[in-house]
């Protein structure tokens, strides 16, 4: 079992100390980057003003892909069988040149 660590994060020009073990590290640091993006889209559209704000619409926004890949608007299904496909594509092109 991982001990948990102390890591120090930065999203949208502020720090942040959050607790992890080694095995979420990476999942954390994958989450934090893709956070900080979205809130980066969000102010740099000049549509919201203040962090309080921008961090709000972006939960927002959030919860609302995470919806819609739960009730079925996203089909993960058909994003599966073309990654799937794309991946056969690769291993043939593969074969052929061995």
């Amino acid at each position: 079992m991982s001990a948990t660590k102390f890591v120090d994060v930065t999203i949208l020009g502020r720090e942040f100390t959050v607790s992890c073990t080694d095995a979420e590290r990476q999942g954390l640091m994958d989450a934090v980057a893709y956070l900080d993006s979205k809130m980066h889209e969000i102010r740099d559209s000049g549509k919201v003003v203040g962090v309080e704000r921008i961090a709000i619409m972006t939960a927002l926004n959030l919860s609302h892909e995470l919806l819609n890949t739960k009730t079925g608007d996203i089909d993960i299904g058909d994003y599966k069988r073309r990654i799937n496909a794309m991946q056969n594509q690769i291993d043939e092109a593969i074969a052929v040149q061995k």
